[in-house]
């Protein structure tokens, strides 16, 4: 990572050279570079004679990170995530008489919520974002509840019943400790 394009070659040079001094070379078939900015921009980035390749977007550490900053994809990749883990514990675990709405709720906060929310510590919270995660808690919870929108029952009604903190509430707290976590931090 680098401010301008003459440090971030600069550092690449001197990684090339000490990863042949150890005896290794740093691969132009599998390396690529991207720059984060909000308007498309090259990035001429060179290994010995080889050029890398431009990326719009990776995933790292399994979260998809695009060029333009943006993590909308990244949002709806974990919302069809959790979607999909609803429809896997759907008639194993949401629609079973034989389970208590405590043992539905611990898989929701087991299983559920880690996986719509994985990553989330790095999400530019718009309105348009909130509501697609409250949505899809909702929907969830709406099972678990046994009730359909056409009951229409307020969603806050739905979270007092069940004794459920709203989710939204949750990532902001954990993006909040996540960014005290960054002040705190030496330069």
């Amino acid at each position: 990572m680098a401010s301008s394009v003459c440090d971030l070659q600069h550092s690449l040079d001197r990684f090339a050279t000490e990863s042949e001094a150890a005896g290794m070379r740093i691969s132009t078939s599998k390396s690529e570079a991207m720059v984060l900015s909000r308007k498309p921009m090259d990035c001429p980035l060179q290994v010995g004679n080889e050029s890398l390749p431009q990326a719009k977007e990776f995933k790292y550490l399994g979260v998809l990170v695009s060029r333009e900053g943006t993590m909308e994809r990244e949002m709806g990749r974990r919302i069809g995530a959790a979607g999909a883990v609803l429809q896997s514990l759907y008639p194993t675990v949401v629609t079973k008489r034989e389970l208590s709405q405590k043992a539905k709720l611990s898989v929701y906060l087991a299983i559920f919520v880690p996986t719509l929310t994985y990553g989330h510590e790095g999400w530019v919270m718009t309105e348009r974002t909130r509501l697609r995660i409250q949505a899809a808690d909702m929907g969830f919870l709406r099972r678990v509840a046994g009730i359909s929108l056409r009951d229409k029952l307020r969603s806050s009604v739905i979270r007092e019943g069940l004794r459920v903190e709203p989710l939204l509430l949750r990532v902001e707290m954990s993006q909040l400790r996540w960014f005290g976590h960054l002040v705190r931090m030496p330069p």
